[in-house]
């Protein structure tokens, strides 16, 4: 996913799916789009010659002008009105199109199984790049509108110019060729720019977002670093203006030298009509179906450069899109089967790990039984590899080495989306959504949305429902202030709060096989810890569920406690084995019993 070069393949697949989306975004108005553009772009040379036709015949005397005259009123009401026309339509069709365009990169998204794309930097920078191209599709329409009428007007012109003058059309097409091909080359450069400021365009993003947002605020004021880091943000901004700059400058010397070149001829070509005229080789009418032609020539030739050019860049950057839709899941999913009730157990089986070939190992040859019915209990120093078990269970990855496996089926030969609505889960990090309350909970379970009843009874079983009812508007209050949600005055919860919320949504799936609790109660005093455990106790009781927690307290009345140290489980058993035993669980739990003894 690193900075590569853009190949004419990858642009043709780009255009290509281009077409689809537009396609998608409504048959019937896209073809209405190309014939309303073909008009718009055939009217001006109608005009130019019913120009020159009134224009003989006043100054030559030879016939009436009536019909010529209605004919040319109408030709001018069209030259101004299909412009507009043909602009309402195109942003209707660039809406659509961006609309079809956004649905599918996100539901491309969707197939990605795991997190191992998502923590590529160079994925985030692209899948940026592929947001941003759905919001150009109107500028895609633009391009090819622009194409078609540029490449109409540049026909009917060096036609009718060709007529007058067969030496004058080759010194017109002569100025004008290095113009197009130099709008190509920028193009592509201009992308090539774009993809390298876009990485600083995602850096300056990350320090606004730390410098506006309320997750920061407190530690930014106390520290006083918001002078450093808003510096940090203005760098970045720097390098992204520097090379924008260095870009422009490249298009003002080259596009100005060739707006002179096409001047100096428009301007010599003026000067051969009028001298021409004089010399009878000319009528008047043809003076002005001259003048008319070169500027339309040149204005075709303008408009079909930078319309193909700028279309060039879209699709230049489209590629980003089509690299993120056609994009192959990131671990590879069993087409079929559901995964089975779990009866006996899900076993880790000699489980190595590592994020990258780059990095140090995480597990180092892991075997580990969860039995089913059973509570076992993880326990380790902070980088021991917990949570990236719970990722394999999850199967938000897949080990390096070895397998894990469910009731004695690998989990890599069952679809993702069946193993993981057999788990209901509490993580650490869990997220703080900025909706309801009752959409917080809900998320767990999307079945019981509509269902208040079920919601009520996960917050009550979580500890959460007296705070929830205690709301502004109860359930349906908004846990935010970041914006506005119905009428409704958001409202920020304390951690502890947010933690039985999260704990809320894990309880709302009901029925499911494994319960992994990730330290759920970090946030909790001890009196709302001590309370949460009690019913979780209650709510796991004859389940199977995975206790993460650092306080050693919590997890001593799990069926069995595992040790992780170094990525390895260097001990198991019960809480009494192990304190019996005087390893490294033993010295832990002492330590964090000794900081509750009474100080004399």
């Amino acid at each position: 996913m690193g900075e590569t070069r853009i190949g004419a393949a990858q642009v043709r697949a780009a255009a290509a799916a281009a077409t689809v989306l537009l396609w998608r975004s409504g048959p019937a108005r896209l073809l209405g789009l190309l014939l309303m553009t073909a008009a718009a772009a055939t009217a001006p040379i109608a005009t130019a010659w019913l120009t020159k036709l009134v224009l003989d015949r006043l100054v030559e005397r030879t016939g009436a002008v009536g019909g010529l005259a209605v004919a040319l009123v109408l030709t001018g009401l069209a030259v101004a009105a299909l412009p507009v026309v043909v602009h309402y339509v195109r942003a209707q069709i660039g809406r659509a199109a961006s609309t079809v365009a956004t649905d599918g990169l996100f539901d491309a998204l969707g197939r990605q199984v795991g997190l191992r794309t998502f923590e590529n930097p160079a994925y985030q920078d692209r899948l940026r790049l592929a947001q941003e191209s759905c919001g150009r599709m109107p500028e895609i329409v633009d391009g090819v509108g622009g194409t078609l009428s540029g490449t109409l007007s540049l026909a009917g012109f060096l036609g009718s110019l060709l007529l007058l003058s067969p030496a004058m059309t080759g010194v017109v097409l002569a100025a004008a060729v290095p113009a197009l091909l130099a709008e190509l080359l920028l193009a592509r450069r201009r992308a090539a720019v774009e993809w390298r400021v876009e990485r600083f365009a995602r850096r300056e993003f990350f320090y606004s977002q730390l410098l506006t947002g309320i997750a920061a605020a407190t530690e930014i004021r106390l520290f006083g670093v918001g002078a450093f880091l808003r510096a940090r943000m203005m760098a970045e901004r720097r390098s992204a203006n520097d090379a924008q700059r260095r870009m422009d400058e490249r298009e003002l010397w080259t596009m100005g030298g060739l707006t002179a070149l096409s001047a100096a001829v428009a301007g010599g070509g003026l000067w051969w009509a009028i001298t021409s005229a004089r010399d009878g080789s000319l009528s008047a009418g043809d003076v002005s179906m001259f003048v008319a032609a070169v500027a339309g020539v040149q204005a075709a030739l303008g408009t079909l450069a930078s319309s193909i050019a700028n279309g060039q860049a879209r699709l230049l950057s489209f590629t980003h899109y089509v690299a993120v839709v056609r994009a192959a899941p990131d671990l590879p999913s069993a087409a079929a089967g559901e995964a089975p009730a779990l009866r006996r157990g899900i076993e880790l089986r000699d489980v190595w790990f590592r994020y990258s070939d780059e990095h140090p190992w995480v597990l180092r040859g892991v075997d580990l039984t969860i039995p089913h019915g059973t509570a076992v209990a993880l326990v380790g120093l902070n980088g021991a590899g917990k949570s990236t078990l719970v990722k394999l269970l999850c199967r938000l990855y897949d080990p390096t080495r070895g397998q894990v496996t469910w009731d004695g089926v690998d989990l890599r030969d069952i679809p993702p989306a069946s193993l993981r609505d057999r788990i209901s889960a509490v993580f650490q990090d869990h997220m703080n959504y900025d909706m309801t309350a009752a959409d917080n909970i809900a998320l767990g379970e999307l079945s019981a949305v509509d269902d208040r009843a079920r919601l009520v009874d996960a917050a009550t079983r979580a500890g959460a429902h007296d705070r929830i009812s205690a709301l502004p508007q109860g359930y349906d209050t908004p846990l935010t202030r970041i914006f506005e949600i119905g009428t409704s005055t958001g409202v920020v919860l304390s951690g502890g709060q947010w933690q039985r919320l999260a704990l809320a949504r894990s309880l709302v799936r009901e029925g499911r096989d494994l319960m992994i609790l990730d330290e759920p109660s970090s946030g909790l005093d001890p009196e709302a810890e001590h309370e949460v455990h009690a019913r979780i106790r209650e709510h796991r009781e004859g389940r199977t569920s995975l206790l993460i927690s650092h306080r050693l307290s919590a997890v001593r009345d799990a069926d069995s406690i595992a040790v992780l140290d170094e990525g390895r489980v260097t001990e198991l058993g019960t809480h009494e084995s192990l304190l019996a035993a005087g390893g490294g669980y033993a010295r832990l739990f002492r330590l964090q019993a000794d900081g509750y003894q009474a100080v004399p």
